[in-house]
């Protein structure tokens, strides 16, 4: 992929003319200050670019059209003075990027012996913001507020969950997404309305003949399968099997092979997603597992079996994440241990569970595979990290899309998972796994998710609200009756919302 220049959020500060020119550039100067100590937190996973001060509805107009056109992934604002409202509603009308409101002041503490009238006039922000508030409420501008002093960690940890989600809106806006073959037969929670989550999400999803990648696949020399396959022996534990002179050493070729093609074939058409299907292999070999494990890890989002939607996810989830430590991965709830008191769940999928959450080297290989009549794909096998995660999921409800989330807690396995021959992750679910597993089911959340030890709660509740998408969040305070509450008040509300 070619090199990615690094994210813009705009942050533009509001003021008016009245107050003349020397308290104008005192306003400047101050939000330099503040945007500045923005751009230099390490929370923050963006430039924080400040813009010059807003002094009436034109340039509010035109600042915030440009943000979109110049490819801004979000404006902070500010209302250091007051700063009348009616000048923003154009303005508010026309962003089309992820808005932040930012309710601070540039001093931490009041001079309280040497206050008087031209301090009071500089720093309004306490009634501006106030202002600028209502104006958003009044629009229905979809935003976030934060509230306090940019030295407060609380403060940018909170604006940085906002950019993260940003950076996840963005990459879902221009996402374009191959899918190999179909979805499995006769499966319902995989299926979607494709047209709808281009308006709603602007992800293009398009379905390729899977000969359409064994083309590519063929194309691969011999000589680019000879580097990946000392890359492998270079990265991972490889069973003997597998190692040049193994009895089966062509298949780990066959699988490098398949990872180049795969990567040729999404970076040529400037895919970020896909999927595949153990029912729609075509003239493939194997069933693709460690391709797939490998593109996770590189950031391509995945779904199996056809699912784009978990695949848009995964994608969206991993732009979210970067520079922060935890992985993020694929994942389907696969079975239970149901001691009282001790529940938890193991996930799992057939291969092709991302690395990034492996808790040690994984180790590459070889199984039979039971579905899909081709030969023994070769695969990363690993457990995951302990550790604090959610799993998320997408559902097509018919007249809206739905998130659910589950906040859950990684552990080790209890036992050695010997013979279970793919990568896998055990969690206990908050609040526990029967109310956690109820209240999932009774949300309609599909059985393949996206499992995140980078992205938290905060950041997902961020995404929801500039995709204006229901989301509704499964954790520690879960009670099954408020819970099936909250889905049928969440379902009027979208409804009125839509209009009639």
């Amino acid at each position: 992929m070619a090199p990615q220049t690094q994210p813009e959020i705009w942050f533009l500060t509001g003021s008016q003319g009245m107050y003349g020119e020397e308290t104008l550039r005192q306003v400047a100067e101050q939000s330099r200050q503040i945007a500045a100590a923005l751009d230099d937190s390490p929370q923050i996973p963006a430039r924080v670019v400040w813009k010059p001060v807003l002094t009436n509805s034109g340039e509010i107009l035109q600042v915030c059209r440009d943000a979109a056109a110049q490819g801004a992934v979000g404006v902070i604002a500010w209302m250091h003075t007051f700063s009348p409202a009616k000048m923003w509603i154009s303005g508010l009308d026309a962003l089309q990027t992820p808005l932040l409101h930012l309710h601070t002041q540039a001093n931490v503490l009041l001079p309280w012996n040497d206050i008087d009238m031209d301090f009071m006039n500089l720093n309004q922000a306490a009634h501006g913001d106030r202002e600028f508030g209502y104006i958003q409420t009044r629009l229905g501008v979809a935003r976030k507020t934060v509230a306090g002093h940019v030295s407060d960690p609380r403060v940018s940890t909170r604006i940085g969950a906002w950019a993260r989600a940003a950076l996840g809106w963005s990459a879902m806006r221009s996402l374009r997404l191959a899918r190999f073959g179909d979805n499995m037969r006769d499966v319902a929670v995989t299926e979607g309305d494709k047209v709808e989550a281009e308006l709603r999400f602007g992800v293009s999803v398009n379905t390729y003949g899977v000969n359409d990648l064994v083309e590519v696949v063929g194309e691969v020399t011999d000589a680019q399968v000879d580097d990946l396959v000392k890359e492998y022996e270079d990265t991972y534990r490889i069973v003997g099997e597998l190692l040049p002179g193994g009895e089966q050493h062509d298949s780990l070729r066959y699988a490098a092979r398949v990872e180049l093609g795969m990567r040729a074939f999404l970076d040529a058409g400037g895919f970020r997603a896909f999927t595949t299907n153990f029912e729609d292999l075509g003239g493939l070999r194997q069933l693709p597992g460690i391709a797939v494990q490998r593109l996770m890890a590189d950031g391509y989002g995945f779904g199996g079996e056809g699912d784009w939607k978990t695949s848009v996810l995964v994608r969206t989830l991993k732009a979210m994440s970067v520079g922060v430590s935890g992985g993020t991965s694929f994942m389907e709830d696969y079975t239970y241990d149901l001691t009282p008191g001790n529940e938890l769940v193991l996930g799992a999928h057939m291969l092709e569970v991302c690395p990034t959450i492996a808790s040690d080297v994984p180790n590459v290989e070889i199984h039979p595979l039971s579905i899909g009549g081709r030969e023994d794909p070769v695969r990363l096998v690993f457990d995951a990290a302990p550790g604090p995660a959610v799993v998320l999921g997408l559902s097509d409800m018919g007249e809206r899309f739905r998130l659910v989330a589950n906040e859950i807690d990684v552990v080790a396995p209890p036992q050695p998972l010997r013979r279970l021959p793919v990568a896998r992750a055990v969690w206990r679910p908050r609040p526990d796994l029967p109310v956690s597993a109820e209240a999932w089911i009774t949300a309609g959340a599909p059985h393949h998710t996206v499992l995140s030890q980078a992205v938290g709660t905060e950041e997902l509740h961020d995404l929801a609200e500039m995709s204006r998408t229901e989301l509704v969040v499964i954790d520690a305070a879960t009670e099954p009756r408020r819970f099936a509450d909250e889905l049928r008040w969440n379902q009027a509300y979208y409804r009125l919302a839509r209009g009639f």
